[in-house]
Protein backbone atom coordinates (compact mmCIF):
# COMPACT_ATOMS: atom_id res chain seq x y z
CA UNK A 1 0.00 0.00 0.00
CA UNK A 2 1.30 3.40 -0.57
CA UNK A 3 1.74 6.31 2.27
CA UNK A 4 3.04 9.30 2.75
CA UNK A 5 6.00 10.44 5.09
CA UNK A 6 6.68 13.96 6.33
CA UNK A 7 9.60 14.40 8.88
CA UNK A 8 9.94 17.41 10.90
CA UNK A 9 13.34 18.83 12.77
CA UNK A 10 16.00 16.35 13.11
CA UNK A 11 14.37 13.83 11.53
CA UNK A 12 14.93 15.05 8.32
CA UNK A 13 18.66 15.13 8.76
CA UNK A 14 20.38 12.35 6.21
CA UNK A 15 16.52 11.50 5.31
CA UNK A 16 13.31 13.48 3.12
CA UNK A 17 11.63 16.20 4.16
CA UNK A 18 8.52 14.20 2.17
CA UNK A 19 8.51 11.16 0.65
CA UNK A 20 6.03 8.53 -0.68
CA UNK A 21 6.08 4.95 -0.01
CA UNK A 22 5.04 1.37 -0.59
CA UNK A 23 4.77 -0.58 2.40
CA UNK A 24 2.94 -3.92 3.23
CA UNK A 25 -0.13 -4.18 3.93
CA UNK A 26 -1.19 -4.07 8.04
CA UNK A 27 2.16 -2.09 8.98
CA UNK A 28 2.37 0.42 11.93
CA UNK A 29 3.91 3.17 12.82
CA UNK A 30 6.58 1.35 14.55
CA UNK A 31 7.24 -0.49 11.25
CA UNK A 32 7.57 2.90 9.19
CA UNK A 33 10.06 4.12 12.17
CA UNK A 34 12.35 1.12 11.79
CA UNK A 35 11.97 1.05 7.98
CA UNK A 36 13.73 4.71 9.32
CA UNK A 37 16.20 3.79 10.95
CA UNK A 38 14.31 5.89 13.88
CA UNK A 39 14.20 4.65 17.53
CA UNK A 40 10.96 4.69 19.04
CA UNK A 41 12.27 6.75 22.29
CA UNK A 42 13.05 9.72 19.95
CA UNK A 43 9.88 10.02 18.63
CA UNK A 44 7.84 12.86 20.11
CA UNK A 45 4.68 12.92 17.83
CA UNK A 46 3.06 10.68 15.13
CA UNK A 47 0.08 12.12 13.23
CA UNK A 48 -2.29 10.65 10.42
CA UNK A 49 -4.00 13.00 8.39
CA UNK A 50 -3.24 15.95 11.12
CA UNK A 51 -4.63 13.13 14.14
CA UNK A 52 -2.67 12.45 16.95
CA UNK A 53 -1.78 8.90 16.75
CA UNK A 54 0.14 5.59 19.05
CA UNK A 55 2.89 4.15 17.55
CA UNK A 56 0.86 0.74 17.11
CA UNK A 57 -1.11 2.22 14.37
CA UNK A 58 -2.35 0.18 12.05
CA UNK A 59 -2.01 2.10 8.66
CA UNK A 60 -4.23 2.50 5.74
CA UNK A 61 -3.01 2.94 2.25
CA UNK A 62 -3.18 7.01 0.96
CA UNK A 63 -2.48 8.50 4.77
CA UNK A 64 -0.16 10.68 5.50
CA UNK A 65 1.91 10.30 8.52
CA UNK A 66 4.22 13.42 10.41
CA UNK A 67 6.56 12.37 12.78
CA UNK A 68 7.91 14.88 14.64
CA UNK A 69 11.61 14.13 17.30
CA UNK A 70 11.13 14.79 21.09
CA UNK A 71 12.13 18.89 21.57
CA UNK A 72 14.82 19.14 24.29
CA UNK A 73 15.76 21.81 26.05
CA UNK A 74 14.84 24.44 28.91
Amino acid sequence: MNISIKLFAGFRQNRFKMEEREIPENSTIIDVLNQLGINEPELGVAMIDGRHVTTDHVLQTGVTISLFPKVGGG
